[in-house]
């Protein structure tokens, strides 16, 4: 592929590929890989994950080393035919998900499947076949050995692809949230308040619904609605135990489920940062007195706080009054937001004066 075409890079070191650049797009070529497995002794570890296969096969044999039936078709450009060596067709018309082989041998090959399963079933609404969905509740502990930044990728591809609502679900029936947000899974396993799972929901939702309008999301944002529970706990014991403010306290506790979450998930920190902003602008909302509601107006991540405050407010964490007061003070002009900033502003307690003081007696 190099040889024919000089715009070509060679990627990986499990699996080789090639991306061919053209345009603004990238051609991704892989090889036939062969069912014979590659000379070195070492390409498997002791768990059974594949660590380097890239032996060139026929398309029969390459067609067998996918992972589920509906991603072993194949398109004929020469005669504009589909070749299915796996029944793939029948089980895309049967709505049914399927690995192919051994399921856990092919968990054990590759742990990513099991989460791959997830988001196709979700994607696709096709049901997961019994006997490949059997070996995960035994095998999920696999997902721990595979690299955290991997994790991440597969992690967008599950919630940013218009299933988030879904998959989310899906991912906690199956036991497997707990190796994406293990914090998250600790909330929803124990006596937690429904109000925390509206609020994930809706930001779910509303991701979804971004998706399909084609309007833009970040991850960020639904990281941070995902997170906000542990961030929220953590804060209020900071506030009790250490005397801390508010503002201090989440951003503590931030720093504390963040470095958590990346034992299990590398985040990047572009997100990270969006995610902190949106937690410690939580507290300033309050404030609406005076200027501060004109410096919070003007803060670079004000629209993700306010879109944040409004999941808070309909799943019942804050007065709705404080969301609606926020909307409103956004459309008015500065005048009328000049008023309603005042209409906040505190009364200043009236001294007594001096002359109203008794005199002592002489």
């Amino acid at each position: 592929m190099r040889q024919l075409f000089r715009n070509c890079r060679l990627i990986g070191r499990r699996f080789r590929l090639a991306h061919v650049h053209f345009g603004p797009e990238i051609i991704e070529v892989a090889t036939f890989r062969s069912m014979q497995p590659p000379p070195e002794d070492e390409h498997q570890n002791e768990e059974g994950m594949i660590l380097r296969d890239n032996i060139y096969g026929t398309i029969e044999e390459d067609a067998l080393r996918r992972d589920f039936t509906v991603n072993a078709l194949y398109y004929n450009i020469a005669d504009f035919s589909i070749i299915d060596y796996t029944g793939g067709v029948e089980d895309i018309q049967k709505g049914e998900l399927r690995l192919l082989g051994d399921p856990e041998q092919r968990y054990r090959e590759d742990p990513v499947r099991m989460l791959r399963a997830v988001r196709f079933s979700a994607k696709l609404g096709f049901r997961i076949t019994q006997e490949t969905l059997s070996p995960v509740a035994e095998l999920a502990d696999l997902l721990d050995a595979v690299p955290s930044a991997r994790l991440f990728e597969e992690m967008l591809k599950l919630f940013m692809s218009g299933q988030a609502y879904e998959t989310f679900h899906l991912l906690h029936q199956y036991g497997l949230l707990k190796y994406l947000f293990p914090l998250t899974e600790a909330v929803l396993s124990g006596d937690y308040d429904q109000r925390i799972v509206e609020m994930i929901d809706q930001g779910l939702k509303n991701t979804d619904e971004r998706i399909e309008t084609g309007k833009p999301v970040t991850p960020a944002f639904l990281f941070a609605v995902m997170l906000w529970e542990p961030v929220r706990e953590l804060a209020g014991e900071l506030q009790q135990e250490e005397q801390l403010a508010a503002i201090p306290a989440l951003q503590q506790a931030a720093s504390n489920v963040l470095s958590a979450q990346a034992g299990r998930v590398a985040i990047p920190k572009r997100l990270t940062l969006m995610m902190r902003d949106i937690w410690s602008l939580q507290p300033r909302f309050e404030n609406r007195a005076g200027k501060r509601p004109l410096r919070l107006l003007s803060h670079p991540k004000f629209r993700a706080a306010y879109d944040f405050l409004l999941l808070r407010a309909h799943a019942g964490e804050v007065e709705q009054e404080l969301a609606d007061w926020w909307t409103s003070y956004q459309d008015v002009s500065g005048e009328q937001r000049g008023e309603m900033a005042r209409s906040n502003q505190k009364r200043p307690r009236r001294r007594r004066s001096h002359r109203s003081k008794a005199k002592p007696r002489q």
